[in-house]
C-alpha cells in the first residue's frame, strides 16, 4: 500500500512536541511521493509545515480511527507506536477514568491517586471465573487468570509487578493476594489470608519510607509465594527480600524520612512501657531529622505504632519480643546522637559518660567502656602480629553508622524469618503463585550503587520479559501454522554481560574491593580501561572522571562512582559484632548468632533459601561473615529469583505514575513516557508491531466486513470467501497471512480495511442520503406544484370577477357622470344668476347701512368708554380680592397637609391600628348598646303610642256613648238648658285634648321614622363593618384551612414515609433472619463436615467384617440396625459407623443386597412349599375337626355371649347417647339428674360385667394355653410331612386372639365411659362454681343497685329520669356481653361433646366390625351354627394413617431418602409426601402419643435436610422437598385448631384438627427450614442460569447484524456470535420454563412461584448490569438495542405466564435503563436532564461508569464528552445513594410463605402401592 493512499488530505498524524510529547494534526493537502514538507493543521486551528527528514524521509505517525481510541488492548490499535499508545492511556485514564489497560500480556495500572470503589468483594465475584479478555481491564483479571491457569497447566505462576517509587506496586500486590485469599474460599485460608495482610503493616512500618516521589514508598523488593494444596486452597506463604536501603537508616535527603518505625515509636514514647527507651520527639535524634520534615500529612505515627503491634502478636510474636525489638530500635536512634570528637589528625574520642552512648548500652545490654573504644579503634591484622590503631573523626563516625546499618539490617532479616514462620504451611504445597513487588527502573540527577543495583535487576527482568513475549508470539505463529520468521527484537544481554560478565563492572567492583589501597578513582579507571573501547553501551563523561555511562534498554543513567566501593564492601567493625554477641540481651545474641544455631522457620520446611541481600552464613569462619561483597550477594539472589520466575508462567504488571505531583487524574504525557519506556511497554509494541499484530477470526473478519464484499463473493466456506475478499481488497500479500483459525495482519492493515469499510459505509450513507433527498425534495416539489394549480385556479376566477364587476361599474359610472354634469351646470348657472341679483341688492343695502352705522358708532362709543373704565375699575378689586382668599387657601392647604401626614403617619402604625380596632370595637360595643337601648325605647313608645290608640279608641267609644246618651238625653238637656253651657265646654275641652294627642302621635311618629331612618343607616354601617370583618375571617379561616390541609398532607407523607420504612425494615429484618439461617445452615454443615472429616480421620479400633455364610435375616437385621442407629443419632455420622474404608463399604453393601435377593427368594419357595402342604393334606380335615368339635362350640358360645354382651353395651349406650342429647341444653348432667343416675347404673353394671368377662378370659387363655402345650407336644411326634396340626395351632391363637382384641376393644370402652364420666363430674363442679360466682355477682349487683336507688332519690325528677335510662342501658349492655359469653361458651361445649360423640361411635363401630371379622373361617365354612345377626357397615374413615414405632425408619428411608421426585411429580397428587407425613402424625396425636409425635417430626426435618445435602445441587429435588415442606406446614396449621387457619375448612376438615398437642414451635422449625431450601433452591438457580446470562442477554446477538466488532487485541473476548454450545436468550428462556414448569408440577404455591420468579429475574438483571459496567466493549447503541429486546423477550415470558404482578419486571428496570442510556441523545443540557430523571434506578456511580465507557462501533457516532459527564454529576450530586458500582448478585429477597389451604379431604388420599408404604394402616 503505497503512502499516497494514506497521506491524503483529512488524513491525521502524529508530530512530535516538546511539552506534550507528541500533537495530533491534520493534513491539509495529499502527500505526493519525494515531497520534503508536509502542510498541516494543528486542532487549533493554526496552520503549519512540517519538514520530514531530508535522510530518512519518515513520515510521522498516522492516528487510530476514533472508533479504535480508548480501546481495552492496545494490541487492537491498528498503528502501534508511542503516542497510539500514550494517546490511549490518555483518554482512557483521563476522560473515562480507568486506570487498567492491557498491552498484551502486560496489564499497565497508572495510579489514580484516588481510592476508588473497584476492588470490594463484588468486583472479586464478577471477575472470577471469567475469561480474562471477557472483562474490562483489572488486577483481578490477571490474578484470576494466573489462579486459573495454576489449576488447568498444574504449573506454577508469578506475577510481576514493577515501577517507580510511587506508581502503586505495593497496592496492585496487595490486591492480587487479597484475590487469592477471596476465591480459594475456606476458614482456614482466611486465617491465612489475615496474617499475609497482616504482614504488611509490619513490613511497611520497618521497610517503607517517605520520599520525595512518595508517602509511602517500599525501599526493598520483596517477591511473596502463596501456597495452594491439591484442592488450590491457600495454605501458606512465604517472603523473599531484596536489597533493603540500609543507607536511610543514617541519612535522609530533604523532604524525606527514615523508615516509618522510628518515627512510630517517637511518636508512642510516652506509653508507660516504652518509657525505658528514654526517646523523645523524631527532632531529638540524629537518624530522624535530617529530611526536615518528620510529619506526613494525614498520619498519625502514633496509631499506625498500634497498628504494628497489633499486627505482631497475630503473627506471633509476643510482647516480649515486641519489646526487644522496640530496645534494638531506640537504641539505634541513641547510637545516632553518640558523638565523636577530634583527638587529634589520626585519632578521635568519645567523652565519658556520653548520656546516649550510655542509653545505647544499657539497652543494648554491652559494656560502656569496650563500645567507646571500638568506636574509636580498630584492629589490624598482619601475617604475624595483630595491633590496634585509632582512627579519625570521619572514619569513626562512618563506622558508628556502619554499624547502625547493619543492626537494622540484621532487625530487618529477623522480622523477615519470623513473619516467613508465620506463614509457613503445615501440609504439603502443591502449587504456588508468586508476587513479586519489586523496583522499577530508576534514574536521578545523582546516581549511585542503589541505582546500579536497581536498574541491573531491571535489566534481568527485561531480559526474561523480552524472551517470554518472543516465545508467545512463536507459539501463536506456530499453532496457527504461519511460517515463522524471526523478529528483530532487543536484546539486552550485551548490556547484562557489561554488568555481570567476568571482568564486568561488578567483577572489576568486587576486584578492587579486595585491593589494600583501592579507591572508587582507580576503580572508574579500570572502567574506562577496559570497556571505554570494546563496548559500545559503556561511555565516559566528558566532564568528569568518577563517573560512567550505562545505555541501558529504557535510557541512559550517569553513575557516580563515589560510595560504591564503601557501599558494596558493607564493613563493619568486627571488634563491634564482637561486643554485641557478648550482650546480655538474647534477641541481640539471637540476631548475631551463626546460621547453623539460628533459627530459619522457611529454609526446614521448604527446603529453599531465603533470598535477601545478608551476608552468607553458611561460613563456618566468622572472620569470613562478612567478607561477601553487597554486589555478589544481589548478583546470586537475583539469579535465582530468575531461575524461580523462569520455572513459572510470569504475568506482568507494569505500575505507571501519572504526575510528580499526586494529584488524582491529572496525566504528565513526558513522566508517562519515560515509564512507558522503561518498564517495556513500548517494547512490546514494537515486537508486536514487527510481526502481524492485528489477529481476526474467519468468522469476526466476515462479520466485521460483509459490507465489502459483493453478492457473488459471499461462498458457503467462510475462510474460503474472506480469503477471496482480502487478496481483492489487499494487493500485498506480504501484509497478511492466513493461519488456521485466524488471519493476521501487519500493522495499519486493519486500519486500512477500517478506512475502506467507513468509505463504503460512507458511500451507503451518502447515497441513502441522496435518495431520501431526492424523495423528500420531489414530495415537496409535487406538494407545491399542486398548491399553486389550486392557487392559481382561485386567484384567476376571482380577476375574471373583478373585471367583469368593474366593466358592469364603469359603463354605469359614465352615465351618471353624464346626468351629474349636467345637472351641475344647470345649477351652478342658476346659483350665478341668483348671487349677482343678490350682490346688487346687498350692496346698496350695505352702503346705506354704512352710513347710518357710522352715525350711530360715534353716539355709542361714548357711552362705551364709560362703561369699560367702571368695569376696569372693579375687575381691579375683584383681582385683589381674589388673590388675598388665594393666599389664605394656600396657607391653610400646607398645614392641613401637614396635620394629614401626621395622621397618615399615625395611622400606619400597629399600635393605632390596634387603639382604631380597639376603639372600632368599643364603639361598635356602645353602638350595639345604644341599638338595644333605643331599640328598648322604640319598643316602650311603641307600647305608649299603642296604648294612646287604645285609650283614645276607648275615649272615642266612650264619646260616642256620650253623644248617644246626649242626644238621648238632649231632651233632657232642653229641660236642663243651664248645664248645655258646660257640657259644651267639656266637649271643647275634650276635642281640643284628642287634638293635642294626635298632634303629639304625629310628632312622636316623625321622630319614630327619623330614628328608625338614623338606626337603618347606623346598621348598614355596622353591617358593612361586620362584613369587612367576616371577610377577614373567611381569609383567616381560608389560611387556616389550607395550613391545616397542609399539615394533613405533610402528616399523610410522613405516615407514608414511616410506614414505608417500617416495611423496609421489616424485610430488612426478615432478610436478616433469613441470612441468620442461611449462615446457621453453613455452620451446621461446616460442623458435619469436620465431624466427618475426623471421623474419617480418626483411629479404628479394629476392621469388623461380615461373614458371607451369616443367612439374609441376619444380615438384613444388620442393615436395618445400621439404619436406625445412622437417623437416631447425627445423621452425618453413618459413614463412621460402617467404617473408614470405602471400598470395604461398598462390598458390604453389596453383600447386603445380595443376602435380600437370596431372602426373598427363599421366602417365594417357603410359601409355595405351604401351598403344597396344605394342598396334600386337605383331606385330613375331617379329622381333625371331629378332635376339636367340642372345644370349637364352647368358643363359639363364648363368642356369641360376648356379641350379646357387646349389643347390651351398646344398647345401653345409644340410651345415654339419646338422654345426653335431648338434655344439653339444660345442663342435666349434674348429681341427682336421670342422665347422673343412667351413667351411674351403666359403670356399675359395667364394673360388674368387667370382673365376669375377666373370670372367663382367663378360663379361655388357659385353655387355650393348655390346648397350645398339648398341639406342640402333638408336633414333636409327628414326623416333617404331617403339619396340618400346627397350622391348626395358628388357626386357634388367631381365634384367641381376636378374642382377647375384643375384650381389648371393651375395656378401651369402659375406660373412654368413665373418663366421660369424670370428664361431666368435672364440668358439674366448673358449674357449681360458676354459679356461686353467679350468686356472688348478683348480691354486689343488688347491693349497687340500692345505692343506685337512693342516689337518683335525691336527685331532681329530671336527673333522676336520665340517671336510670342511663343506668338501665349500661345494665343491659353488660347482660348482654354476658349472654354473648356464654353462648360462645355453650356453643363449644356442643362442639366438643358433638366431636366426643362422634369419637365414641366411630370407636364402637371398629369394635362391631372387629367382632364381624373375628369369627373364625373354620366355623363358618364347615360347621353349621345357629344363625346370629351381625350388623355390617361401610368403615368410614378418618384421614389417618397407623404404623409402629419400629417402622418409622422405614416411612422415612421410603418416603423420603429414597424417593424419586420425577414420578410423584408425574404420577401423583402434588404434596402426596406431605399429605402421608401428616395423616401419620394425626394418629400419633389421635393416640396422644407425644413421643412419637416429637421422633415422627424430629425424623422427618433430619431426613430432609439429609436428602437436601445430598443432593441439594438438583433443582427437581430442592424444589420437591420445597414444596411438600410447605404444604406440610400447611397443613399443620390447617389443622392447628386455630380459629385463623380454620375459615376456608369444611366441617369434615374441622373435625380432623389436632386435639392434644399444640405444634406451634414445630411450624416455625418448619418455617425456617423452608427458608433453607428455599435460598437452597435460589443458589442452585443460580448457579444453572449464571453460565447463561451473560452469554444469552450480552454476548449473543439476537437481532443479528445490528451491532458490528471491533478489532480486539491480544485478550480475546467471548465471540457474539452463536457457535455451537453457545448459550442464547432462547437457553434462558427454555431454563426458565423448566424451572416453572417442574415447580409447577411440584404443586409449589402460586405466591411462592412468584417470589422464585421475582428472585430468577433479579439474578438476571443483576448480572446482566454488572458485566455491563464491567465490559468497556458491551457499552454501544446497538448494544442497548439487543439488550432491550432481550428484555421485552423477558416480558414476553412473564406475560404468559401470567407473572406480570410478582414484581420481576421492576427487577428489571436498572437493567432497562442503562439500555435506555446506551441509547438516548447525550449532547445537550437538557439531555442530561432527560437522563438524570430516566435513570432513577441506577446509582449515580453506575449512571457515570456507563457513561464513561459508552464506545462508538462505527465512525458515525461520538463519544460523550467530558464536560457533559460533568454536568450529569452536577445535577446528580444531591442523590441520596450508596457509592457501590455494582449490584449485590448474592442478595436474597426475603421470601415470605402464605397461608394456602388444601380443599383435598384427607380421608380420599390413597396409598399407591409404588411407595412401598404397605406397612401403614388407615385409620
Amino acid at each position: 500500500m503505497a503512502a499516497s493512499e494514506l497521506y491524503t488530505k483529512f488524513a491525521r498524524v502524529w508530530i512530535p512536541d516538546a511539552e506534550e510529547v507528541w500533537k495530533s494534526a491534520e493534513l491539509v493537502k495529499d502527500y505526493k511521493q519525494g515531497d520534503g514538507v508536509l502542510q498541516l493543521q494543528l486542532e487549533d486551528g493554526e496552520e503549519i509545515e512540517h519538514k520530514l527528514d531530508p535522510k530518512t524521509k519518515n513520515l510521522p505517525h498516522l492516528r487510530n480511527p476514533d472508533i479504535l481510541v480508548g480501546e481495552n488492548d492496545l494490541t487492537a490499535l491498528s498503528y502501534l507506536h508511542e503516542p497510539a499508545v500514550l494517546h490511549n492511556l490518555k483518554v482512557r485514564f483521563i476522560d473515562s477514568k480507568l486506570i487498567y489497560t492491557y498491552c498484551g500480556i502486560v496489564l499497565v495500572a497508572i495510579n489514580p491517586y484516588e481510592n476508588l470503589p473497584i476492588y470490594g468483594s463484588d468486583i472479586i465475584n464478577a471477575y472470577s471465573g471469567q475469561n480474562m479478555g471477557d472483562m474490562d481491564p483489572h488486577i483481578f483479571a490477571v490474578a484470576e487468570e494466573a489462579y486459573k491457569q495454576m489449576a488447568r497447566d498444574e504449573r506454577n505462576q508469578s506475577i510481576i509487578v514493577s515501577g517507580e517509587s510511587g506508581a502503586g506496586k505495593t497496592v496492585s500486590a496487595k490486591y492480587a493476594m487479597r484475590y487469592f485469599a477471596t476465591v480459594s474460599g475456606s476458614a482456614s485460608e482466611a486465617n491465612v489470608e489475615e496474617k499475609v495482610l497482616a504482614s504488611n503493616p509490619i513490613m511497611e512500618s520497618i521497610g517503607n519510607a517517605k520520599t520525595t516521589r512518595n508517602d509511602n514508598s517500599s525501599r526493598f523488593g520483596k517477591y511473596i509465594e502463596i501456597g495452594f494444596d491439591r484442592r488450590y486452597h491457600i495454605i501458606g506463604a512465604n517472603m523473599r527480600t531484596y536489597l533493603l536501603e540500609k543507607s536511610r537508616v543514617v541519612f535522609q535527603a530533604d523532604e524525606e524520612r527514615n523508615y516509618h518505625i522510628f518515627y512510630q515509636l517517637c511518636a508512642s514514647s510516652h506509653l508507660p512501657e516504652l518509657k525505658a527507651l528514654k526517646l523523645g520527639s523524631a527532632n531529638d535524634f540524629l537518624y530522624t531529622k535530617q529530611g526536615g520534615n518528620p510529619v506526613i500529612d494525614g498520619v498519625n505515627d502514633a496509631k499506625e505504632m498500634s497498628n504494628t503491634r497489633q499486627a505482631f502478636t497475630l503473627l506471633g510474636i509476643n510482647e516480649s519480643y515486641q519489646m526487644g525489638l522496640f530496645h534494638i530500635l531506640a537504641a539505634i536512634l541513641h547510637l545516632g546522637n553518640v558523638e565523636v570528637k577530634d583527638r587529634d589528625a589520626d585519632s578521635s574520642t568519645i567523652p565519658p559518660n556520653n548520656g546516649h552512648l550510655t542509653t545505647f548500652c544499657e539497652l543494648m545490654g554491652v559494656t560502656y567502656q569496650d563500645m567507646s573504644h571500638w568506636l574509636c579503634h580498630k584492629k589490624l591484622k598482619t601475617a604475624t602480629e595483630t595491633y590496634i590503631k585509632t582512627i579519625p573523626k570521619i572514619q569513626a563516625t562512618n563506622a558508628r553508622d556502619a554499624l547502625a546499618k547493619h543492626i537494622y539490617a540484621k532487625l530487618f532479616n529477623w522480622i523477615v524469618d519470623h513473619v516467613n514462620k508465620a506463614l509457613h504451611a503445615n501440609v504439603k504445597q502443591h502449587s504456588f503463585i508468586g508476587v513479586l513487588d519489586i523496583y522499577g527502573f530508576e534514574t536521578f540527577e545523582i546516581n549511585s550503587f542503589e541505582q546500579f543495583c536497581i536498574n541491573y535487576a531491571n535489566e534481568k527482568l527485561q531480559q526474561q520479559f523480552n524472551m517470554h513475549v518472543f516465545k508467545l508470539e512463536q507459539e501463536e505463529y506456530m499453532k496457527e501454522q504461519i511460517p515463522w520468521t524471526l523478529i528483530d527484537f532487543y536484546d539486552n544481554q550485551p548490556c547484562i554481560n557489561l554488568i555481570e560478565a567476568k571482568m564486568g563492572i561488578l567483577d572489576l567492583l568486587d576486584e578492587e574491593c579486595k585491593m589494600p589501597k583501592g579507591s572508587d578513582d582507580s576503580w572508574a579507571q579500570k572502567l574506562y580501561n577496559t570497556h571505554l573501547k570494546t563496548c559500545a553501551l559503556f561511555q565516559k563523561p566528558r566532564m568528569s572522571n568518577r563517573a560512567f555511562i550505562i545505555q541501558h534498554f529504557a535510557d541512559k543513567v550517569e553513575y557516580q562512582c563515589d560510595g560504591f566501593l564503601e557501599k558494596n564492601k558493607d564493613t563493619v567493625n568486627e571488634e563491634q559484632i564482637h561486643v554485641l554477641k557478648a550482650s546480655k540481651f538474647d534477641l541481640l545474641v539471637e540476631l548475631f548468632q551463626d546460621e547453623e544455631k539460628a533459627t530459619t522457620p522457611t529454609g526446614a520446611t521448604t527446603g529453599k533459601r531465603v533470598l535477601s541481600v545478608k551476608p552468607d552464613k553458611g561460613r563456618p569462619s566468622s572472620s569470613k561473615e562478612h567478607k561477601k561483597t553487597v554486589g555478589l550477594q544481589f548478583r546470586n539472589s537475583l539469579h535465582l529469583l530468575m531461575e524461580t520466575l523462569n520455572a513459572t508462567t510470569p504475568h506482568y504488571v507494569r505500575c505507571i505514575k501519572p504526575n510528580d505531583f499526586k494529584h488524582a487524574f491529572t496525566f504528565d504525557p513526558k513522566r508517562a513516557v519515560q515509564q512507558l519506556r522503561a518498564c517495556g511497554v513500548l517494547e512490546t509494541i514494537r515486537i508486536s508491531a514487527a510481526g502481524f499484530p492485528s489477529r481476526w477470526t474467519y468468522q469476526e473478519f466476515f462479520s466485521r466486513y460483509r459490507v465489502l464484499m459483493k453478492q457473488k463473493d459471499v461462498l458457503a466456506d467462510k475462510k474460503l470467501t474472506c480469503k477471496n475478499v482480502l487478496e481483492q481488497l489487499v494487493q500485498d500479500p506480504d501484509k497478511y497471512q492466513f493461519g488456521k483459525t485466524k488471519i493476521f495482519f501487519r500493522a495499519g492493515q486493519v486500519a486500512y480495511l477500517e478506512k475502506l469499510r467507513a468509505d463504503k459505509l460512507r458511500a451507503a450513507c451518502i447515497r441513502i442520503q441522496k435518495t431520501i433527498r431526492c424523495w423528500l425534495a420531489r414530495k415537496k416539489y409535487l406538494r407545491m406544484k399542486k398548491a399553486a394549480i389550486n392557487i392559481q385556479r382561485h386567484v384567476r376566477g376571482y380577476q375574471a370577477r373583478r373585471l367583469v364587476k368593474f366593466m358592469r361599474r364603469t359603463r354605469a359610472a359614465i352615465i351618471i357622470q353624464k346626468y351629474q354634469r349636467m345637472y351641475t351646470e344647470r345649477t351652478r348657472f342658476k346659483r350665478k344668476k341668483a348671487a349677482a341679483l343678490a350682490m346688487q341688492c346687498i350692496l346698496r343695502a350695505y352702503m346705506a347701512r354704512q352710513h347710518y352705522k357710522g352715525l350711530v358708532r360715534e353716539h355709542k362709543a361714548v357711552l362705551i368708554q364709560k362703561m369699560v373704565r367702571g368695569w376696569l375699575a372693579r375687575q381691579w378689586y375683584k383681582r385683589s380680592l381674589e388673590a388675598i382668599v388665594y393666599l389664605q387657601c394656600c396657607f391653610r392647604r400646607m398645614k392641613a397637609r401637614r396635620e394629614l401626614k401626621k395622621l397618615k403617619i399615625e395611622a400606619r402604625s400597629v399600635e393605632h391600628y390596634k387603639k382604631l380596632n380597639i376603639g372600632m370595637e368599643n364603639k361598635i360595643m356602645q353602638l350595639q348598646r345604644r341599638i338595644d337601648e333605643q331599640s328598648k325605647d322604640n319598643r316602650a313608645m311603641n307600647e305608649r303610642l299603642n296604648g294612646l290608640e287604645s285609650s283614645h279608641a276607648v275615649e272615642s267609644e266612650r264619646l260616642r256613648k256620650e253623644v248617644t246618651r246626649l242626644r238621648t238625653a238632649e231632651e233632657e238637656a232642653k229641660t236642663n238648658a243651664n248645664k248645655v253651657t258646660s257640657l259644651l265646654e267639656e266637649l271643647a275641652r275634650l276635642r281640643k285634648e284628642l287634638q293635642t294627642t294626635q298632634s303629639e302621635k304625629k310628632v312622636i311618629e316623625d321622630w319614630a321614622e327619623k330614628y328608625r331612618d338614623e338606626m337603618e343607616k347606623m346598621v348598614a354601617e355596622l353591617k358593612d363593618q361586620n362584613g369587612m370583618l367576616k371577610t377577614e375571617k373567611d381569609d383567616l379561616n381560608r389560611l387556616i384551612q389550607e395550613q391545616s390541609l397542609q399539615m394533613t398532607e405533610k402528616m399523610r407523607r410522613a405516615l407514608q414515609e414511616e410506614t414505608q420504612q417500617l416495611e423496609s425494615d421489616l424485610n430488612e429484618e426478615r432478610s436478616r433472619y433469613q441470612n441468620l439461617l442461611t449462615e446457621h445452615l453453613r455452620l451446621e454443615e461446616r460442623y458435619d463436615d469436620l465431624k466427618e472429616s475426623i471421623s474419617v480421620n480418626a483411629p479404628k479400633p479394629g476392621h469388623r467384617r461380615t461373614d458371607s455364610t451369616h443367612s439374609s435375616n441376619e444380615s438384613e437385621s444388620t442393615y436395618i440396625s445400621e439404619f436406625a442407629e445412622s437417623e437416631e443419632g447425627s445423621r452425618a455420622g453413618e459413614d463412621m459407623t460402617r467404617g473408614g474404608d470405602m471400598s470395604t463399604f461398598l462390598k458390604m453393601q453389596k453383600r447386603v443386597t445380595e443376602l435380600e435377593q437370596e431372602k426373598h427368594s427363599l421366602q417365594n419357595e417357603l410359601d409355595r412349599r405351604e401351598e403344597q402342604f396344605q394342598r396334600a393334606r386337605a383331606r385330613d380335615d375331617e379329622e381333625h375337626k371331629k378332635a376339636r368339635g367340642a372345644e370349637l362350640e364352647y368358643e363359639s358360645l363364648k363368642r356369641q355371649e360376648l356379641d350379646s354382651e357387646n349389643k347390651k353395651l351398646k344398647h345401653d349406650l345409644n340410651e345415654m347417647r339419646q338422654l345426653l342429647g335431648g338434655n344439653a341444653g339444660a345442663n342435666t348432667s349434674v348429681p341427682g339428674s336421670p342422665a347422673y343416675k343412667v351413667l351411674l347404673d351403666q359403670l356399675n353394671s359395667s364394673n360388674e360385667e368387667l370382673e365376669v368377662r375377666k373370670e372367663e378370659v382367663l378360663i379361655l387363655r388357659s385353655q387355650l394355653v393348655s390346648q397350645k402345650e398339648a398341639m406342640q407336644h402333638k408336633d414333636e411326634k409327628e414326623t416333617m410331612t404331617e403339619p396340618m396340626a400346627h397350622t391348626e395351632d395358628i388357626r386357634k391363637m388367631k381365634d384367641a386372639g381376636e378374642i382377647t382384641q375384643a375384650y381389648i376393644g371393651l375395656k378401651d370402652t369402659n375406660r373412654l365411659l368413665e373418663s366421660q364420666l369424670q370428664t361431666q363430674r368435672r364440668s358439674h363442679d366448673n358449674e357449681v362454681e360458676v354459679l356461686r360466682g353467679e350468686l356472688q355477682s348478683m348480691k354486689e349487683e343488688n347491693n349497687r343497685q340500692q345505692q343506685l336507688l337512693a342516689q337518683n332519690l335525691q336527685l331532681p325528677p329530671e336527673a333522676r329520669i336520665e340517671a336510670s335510662l342511663q343506668h338501665e342501658i349500661t345494665r343491659l349492655t353488660n347482660e348482654n356481653l354476658d349472654l354473648m359469653e356464654q353462648l360462645e361458651k355453650q356453643d363449644k361445649t356442643v362442639r366438643k361433646l358433638k366431636k366426643q360423640l362422634k369419637v365414641f361411635a366411630k370407636k364402637i363401630g371398629e369394635l362391631e366390625g372387629g367382632q364381624v371379622e373375628s369369627v373364625s373361617p373354620g366355623q363358618t365354612v364347615d360347621e353349621p351354627i345357629r344363625p346370629v345377626n351381625i350388623p355390617r357397615r361401610e368403615k368410614d374413615f378418618q384421614g389417618m394413617l397407623e404404623y409402629k414405632k419400629e417402622d418409622e425408619l422405614k416411612l422415612v428411608k421410603n418416603l423420603i431418602l429414597e424417593l424419586k421426585p420425577r414420578g410423584v411429580a408425574v404420577n401423583l397428587i402434588p404434596g402426596l409426601p406431605a399429605y402421608i407425613l401428616f395423616m401419620c402424625l394425626r394418629h400419633a396425636d389421635y393416640v396422644n402419643d407425644d413421643q412419637k409425635v416429637r421422633s415422627l417430626l424430629t425424623c422427618t426435618i433430619n431426613s430432609i435436610k439429609k436428602i437436601l445435602k445430598k443432593r441439594g445441587d438438583d433443582f427437581e429435588t430442592v424444589s420437591f422437598w420445597l414444596s411438600n415442606t410447605c404444604r406440610f406446614l400447611h397443613c399443620l396449621k390447617q389443622y392447628s385448631g386455630d380459629e385463623q387457619f380454620m375459615k376456608h375448612n369444611s366441617n369434615k376438615q374441622n373435625d380432623h384438627c389436632l386435639s392434644n398437642f399444640d405444634l406451634a414451635e414445630y411450624r416455625q422449625v418448619l418455617s425456617d427450614l423452608a427458608i433453607q431450601i428455599y435460598q437452597q433452591l435460589i443458589k442452585c438457580m443460580e448457579n444453572i442460569l449464571q453460565p447463561m446470562i451473560v452469554s444469552g442477554m450480552l454476548e449473543h446477538e439476537t437481532i443479528q447484524g445490528v451491532s458490528g466488532i471491533k478489532p480486539t487485541g491480544l485478550r480475546k473476548r467471548t465471540s457474539s456470535i452463536a457457535d455451537e454450545g453457545t448459550y442464547t436468550l432462547e437457553s434462558i428462556l427454555r431454563q426458565l420454563n423448566s424451572f416453572h414448569s417442574i415447580m409447577c408440577q411440584h404443586g409449589t404455591d402460586p405466591e411462592l412461584i412468584k417470589q422464585v420468579v421475582k428472585q430468577q429475574f433479579y439474578i438476571i438483571g443483576a448480572v446482566t448490569l454488572n458485566n455491563l459496567l464491567l465490559r468497556k466493549d458491551m457499552c454501544s447503541w446497538s448494544k442497548g438495542m439487543q439488550i432491550r429486546y432481550n428484555v421485552s423477550q423477558l416480558e414476553e415470558w412473564l406475560r404468559e405466564k401470567n407473572l406480570m404482578n410478582c414484581g420481576a419486571k421492576e427487577t428489571l428496570e436498572p437493567l432497562i435503563q442503562a439500555a435506555q442510556l446506551l441509547q438516548v441523545k447525550k449532547k445537550t443540557d437538557e439531555d442530561a436532564e432527560a437522563i438524570c430523571s430516566m435513570c432513577n434506578a441506577l446509582t449515580t456511580a453506575q449512571i457515570v461508569k456507563v457513561l464513561n465507557l459508552y464506545t462508538p462501533l462505527n465512525e458515525f457516532e461520538e463519544r460523550v464528552s467530558v464536560t457533559f459527564i460533568r454536568t450529569i454529576q452536577t445535577r446528580l450530586r444531591d442523590r441520596m445513594e450508596s457509592p457501590q458500582l455494582l449490584m449485590d448478585t448474592k442478595m436474597i429477597y426475603p421470601v415470605t410463605f402464605p397461608f394456602n389451604p388444601s380443599s383435598l379431604a384427607l380421608e380420599t388420599i390413597q396409598i399407591p402401592t409404588s411407595l412401598n408404604l404397605n406397612f401403614l394402616t388407615r385409620v
